[in-house]
């Protein structure tokens, strides 16, 4: 059991290396620092506002709109993106590089190799992504001075931050998950990348079987702060369901990840590298 686990930790401390400086990868940063880049400017005008005696946004106000946008932005974008670039590349990448015979001639099994791509991948995601949303967080309401620091740090904002880091490793994972597993058997994984992004965008309107398959589903009910519906007119087509509770939701996200990992540990078994394709 020794041999596997440094077996596997070899394979994330490679990795870890390669994902973080890949240059395939450079767009994935600048994702993950948009928003915070967006809400230091919103905090400079802000605070400018103040200075000159406006009238502002008030620290309700403030939680409401991260709110939106880490529900628009990070989940349904950031995340998503980022995560197809993280993880479609663990293998794709290494064939287009062709690099990826290297693993295949090491004695190592091929569940382990997967596992450990994961692991790595899973890893670079949660750092970018988990700061980003803490740094977005802080700055958004920076404005507001010590009210917004005691809201953050000692208040009701730490468990909403504490909540809202959950739900980004959870949609790291499975979101990981998914499209290691697409990179892995599809020669083109933006395709099964569209189609995800299509069928995760249609949640709201599906009915309510449909909903469960899907990712977003899981991770909007563990928001810790409601966000406005969609619009009309296309708010008559909303499919109104229950959000799935947290003690179910995690869990769930997990066992999907598992299966999802489960079968690509399985494809990788039965992987032949062929260049000239």
């Amino acid at each position: 059991m020794s041999l596997v686990l440094r077996q596997i930790a070899a394979v994330i401390r490679l990795e870890w290396k390669k994902t973080f400086l890949s240059r395939r990868g450079f767009w994935v940063y600048l994702l993950a620092l948009a928003p915070a880049g967006l809400t230091l400017l919103h905090a400079a005008f802000s605070s400018r506002s103040h200075a000159m005696g406006r009238r502002g946004h008030t620290l309700f106000q403030d939680t409401e709109v991260f709110a939106v946008m880490f529900q628009t932005y990070f989940l349904r974008l950031g995340i998503f993106f980022g995560s197809v670039g993280i993880f479609s590349n663990l293998f794709r990448g290494e064939m287009l590089e062709k690099t990826l015979h290297y693993y295949l001639l090491v004695p190592i099994r091929r569940e382990w190799l997967v596992l450990g791509k994961y692991v790595s991948g899973l890893l670079v995601a949660v750092v970018l992504f988990t700061l980003s949303v803490a740094a977005s967080m802080y700055l958004i309401g920076r404005h507001q001075g010590a009210a917004w620091e005691e809201f953050v740090l000692h208040g009701a904002g730490r468990a909403q931050l504490a909540q809202y880091l959950l739900i980004t490793i959870l949609a790291c994972l499975g979101y990981g998950a998914v499209f290691l597993l697409s990179g892995l058997v599809v020669r083109n994984p933006m395709i099964p990348a569209a189609v995800v992004m299509v069928w995760e965008n249609l949640n709201p309107f599906l009915p309510r079987f449909l909903k469960e398959i899907s990712i977003i589903f899981y991770l909007q009910g563990l928001s810790p702060v409601n966000v406005p519906g969609i619009p009309p007119p296309l708010s008559v087509l909303v499919v109104d369901s229950d959000p799935i509770p947290g003690s179910i939701a995690v869990p769930g996200l997990l066992v999907v990840a598992c299966a999802l990992l489960a079968y690509a540990a399985t494809r990788a078994r039965t992987l032949e590298i062929s260049y000239g394709e």
